[in-house]
């Protein structure tokens, strides 16, 4: 019985493990007249573990002389549409010195939003990875302003000043109350 549940919960542990893990196809089109999108590469992320990024293939794209620039995105071959939102980039991102970083943005469940690259000029004094890379960017809210109280109009468009209130009118509520407890507060002692 012992060696069942603790089977069952290893079992249950590696789907949730593997459940968590995703991957997304990111393709590049050069925009010159008639070119299609190709394969640029997989991607495997995971929302809950963003170190675990990490790029699975990667085909150097083969660009055009012609084109200056080109659309990067998830793309659905058999469909042939743009699967989410795509960005531009110069074709100098691509050309030797540099090394593609790949940028996911992804909404809270994980599902792709948009891709971008960016060419990272690689130094060979300071590092050996010359190979691309991936990172993942995941929505989340941003900050909401504090506000102050609103500026009042009148009719004609013009800056209301509102009147300072007296102390009085600020403060009746407490006068009322010290009145009160005057009032009441004193009894005879028999």
């Amino acid at each position: 019985m012992r060696f069942t549940a603790t089977f069952l919960s290893v079992l249950c542990a590696a789907g949730l493990a593997d459940a968590s893990l995703r991957t997304a196809n990111i393709y590049i089109q050069p925009i010159a007249p008639s070119t299609t999108p190709s394969h640029l590469a997989e991607v495997s992320y995971d929302t809950a573990s963003l170190a675990s990024t990490s790029i699975i293939t990667y085909d150097a794209p083969e660009i055009p002389e012609s084109a200056e620039l080109v659309r990067i995105g998830l793309y659905d071959p058999k469909s042939s549409t743009w699967l989410s939102g795509t960005t531009v980039a110069s074709v100098e991102n691509f050309s030797k010195g540099y090394s593609p970083t790949l940028m996911l943005t992804v909404d809270a469940n994980g599902e792709p939003l948009s891709t971008a690259c960016k060419g990272v000029q690689i130094d060979a004094g300071q590092t050996r990875d010359f190979g691309p890379k991936a990172i993942i960017i995941v929505e989340t809210k941003g900050k909401q302003p504090e506000l102050n109280k609103p500026v009042v109009l009148s009719p004609e468009g013009k800056h209301v000043v509102e009147e300072e209130k007296t102390f009085l009118q600020k403060y009746w509520w407490m006068i009322a109350i010290g009145m009160f407890v005057l009032i009441s507060g004193g009894g005879s002692d028999k």
